[in-house]
């Protein structure tokens, strides 16, 4: 007689109710902070992020200790239910996001963008790894080594946050600008290269120190290659066929399994899964743009529930208690000074470097700056795999959502500054016109 599996016991009725509990109030504290937060001229990534922090062990962990462990069961099968929802969301805001890189933006002015992308890079990944073989060991996660930890500040103190730039110029209406446009190419660029930079710690972090990935890296080069050549024939004609009908659909369906895909590729070759998203993303934005009208209602659905709700759960994981110790809180000082006079400099020497002048390349260093979403997904990747802890994994979020802050105020300074060009004006009725 054959043998029978036996089946996996459903999911509790507590554990569903906690889980619906949890994600209902984060994301309804999220949506409503974040419309505080952009209500005042803020990005709302940063009042998302405080909906973490007030339900998280910052705030009510500490004022309200049996509704917390309520909401948030120290359980890891509990803790995984809303990750997994949570990350399921982080993976299609990535893939839109490489969905919506301009490429032949950044062909066109391709030598600036790789001048200031080259500079904002190397400079803040320079002063990070230095920054982390200086650090406190209290910094470094369980069993993390010292080389890994060093590599992942580096990472972590270069990276731009493409949608965060893109949404802060186009709140300030200087998206037509030229320095918009020019901070928007080499925002792609550096995009592009921060994903590799990830993916690549990453694998070193998982292979150990002194063991380069050399096979991930073959992985990888093996995932980008199908993605340019297969996945960009096989994308068109997939993404045509589905947008024939009357209804978005299959268009998104067809989408979302590109970026899911390729995210599992690159999970399995022992590389980030957001960057094979993000890759996948690249695809679809470059195979089908005319049927991407279709994607409006995944932008929705991703843009006003499954971010927030990442964010929100992003949080959670932060506890400023941490910066009571004197050691951490001087960390922190020190990573936010080094993550914004690293990018500032650096983008403001590619721009002089490149021919601009200085309040241009002062409005690229400060575009440049903002880190927010993808800074925030690069420091749930370390605390994920073991390399950074509840304090530095505190201290990168707060870098984040810090440079995020301090964008505007400095691109309204510069753009007073900065005089207009015909082609601003054709551009600006464009954009307008597509709204």
């Amino acid at each position: 007689m054959p043998s029978t599996s036996i089946p996996a016991a459903p999911l509790g009725g507590h554990s569903l109710l906690v889980l619906i509990v949890t994600a209902g109030a984060l994301l309804l504290l999220a949506v409503l902070l974040g419309r505080l937060a952009a209500r005042f001229g803020l990005p709302a990534v940063c009042g998302e992020l405080c909906a973490g922090l007030i339900l998280g062990p910052s705030l009510l962990g500490h004022t309200v200790p049996r509704l917390y462990h309520w909401l948030f069961p120290p359980q890891a099968e509990q803790v995984h239910l809303l990750d997994g929802v949570a990350q399921f969301g982080v993976l299609l805001l990535v893939g839109l996001t490489g969905v919506d890189i301009d490429l032949p933006l950044v062909r066109r002015r391709g030598r600036v963008a790789l001048w200031v992308a080259g500079f904002g890079l190397a400079l803040p990944l320079a002063m990070g790894i230095a920054a982390g073989r200086l650090a406190p060991a209290s910094l470094l996660g369980h069993g993390a080594d010292r080389t890994d930890f060093a590599l992942f500040a580096g990472v972590a103190m270069c990276v731009s946050a493409l949608p965060v730039i893109a949404k802060t110029l186009d709140d300030m209406g200087l998206l037509h600008r030229d320095f918009g446009q020019l901070t928007i190419a080499a925002g792609v660029a550096d995009d592009v290269a921060g994903w590799l930079l990830l993916s690549v710690v990453s694998a070193m972090a998982a292979a150990g120190a002194h063991h380069f990935p050399w096979q991930s890296m073959v992985w990888l080069a093996v995932i980008v290659l199908g993605a340019v050549t297969v996945g960009r024939a096989l994308a068109a004609p997939l993404i045509g066929r589905a947008g024939r009908g009357s209804a978005p659909g299959p268009v998104v369906v067809t989408a979302v399994a590109m970026f899911l895909g390729c995210a599992a590729a690159s999970q399995a070759a022992g590389l980030e899964a957001s960057f094979g998203a993000f890759v996948g993303g690249l695809v679809v934005g470059t195979a089908a743009e005319a049927d991407l009208r279709w994607l409006a209602p995944l932008r929705t659905v991703v843009a006003a529930v499954l971010a927030p709700l990442f964010f929100a759960t992003a949080a959670l994981r932060m506890d400023l208690g941490v910066l009571r110790h004197p050691a951490i809180l001087a960390a922190a000082v020190v990573a936010i000074g080094i993550a914004a006079l690293g990018k500032f400099a650096g983008a403001f020497l590619g721009g002089v470097t490149a021919k601009l002048d200085r309040w241009e390349s002062l409005a690229l260093g400060a575009g440049m700056n903002a880190r927010g979403v993808i800074q925030i997904i690069v420091a749930t990747v370390g605390l994920r795999i073991g390399v950074l802890n509840t304090g530095s994994y505190t201290i990168v979020v707060l870098v984040a959502v810090t440079t995020s802050l301090m964008a505007p105020p400095i691109l309204r300074l510069a753009e007073a500054r900065i005089g207009g060009t015909p082609a601003e004006e054709e551009r600006r009725v464009r954009l307008a016109a597509m709204r």
